[in-house]
């Protein structure tokens, strides 16, 4: 098994590499979240980087779970922590799936997790980016849907080209 080049990032630090202070890196920003539909965005995310010897910054968002407690306390948080660790988790699988499946493993990967709405969060992530790669569909409930809510939105506020890759690949 090939290990993946991985590192964290934050993806509101400015980036810049090369030879002088004003060259940018290529930076391809792809969102997964745990479907066939982002491995197989990632996948082609992988492949394109490695021929534009670029980086990329594999961003999953969460939004918190709140539960009934008593009823007058109305709703709580589940433990953020755990949540956040099986975020990372499910991040880590299907990078090392999506690497498995490449013959690249030179591409640089950094990991992004932030809470917050999806489509906001990979259009912040995006900004400057060479291009932005999701699934035409994530794990959303109405599976006829050719685009998915957050494709749809990225759609028509993408900060920068976008990918939206539909394939077999998808398992869900």
């Amino acid at each position: 098994m090939r290990s993946p080049n991985l590192s964290t990032i934050d993806p509101t630090e400015d980036r810049v590499a090369g030879k002088g202070p004003n060259v940018t890196e290529r930076r391809i920003v792809v969102g997964v979240e745990g479907s066939g539909y982002a491995r197989a965005a990632l996948i082609w995310a992988i492949e394109e980087a490695h021929h534009r010897s670029a980086v990329v910054d594999v961003v999953t968002c969460y939004s918190p779970t709140y539960v009934p407690a008593a009823p007058d306390l109305g709703y709580v948080p589940l433990n953020s922590l755990d949540l956040l660790t099986e975020v990372e988790k499910m991040q880590g699988d299907v990078i090392e799936s999506a690497v498995e499946a490449t013959n690249h493993p030179d591409v640089e990967i950094r990991r992004v997790v932030k809470k917050g709405r999806a489509a906001d969060t990979l259009m912040t992530a995006a900004e400057g980016a060479d291009m932005l790669v999701v699934g035409n569909r994530g794990r959303g409930g109405f599976a006829g849907l050719r685009l998915g809510s957050v494709s749809q939105s990225i759609a028509h506020h993408s900060p920068c080209p976008l990918v939206i890759v539909r394939t077999g690949l998808a398992d869900d």
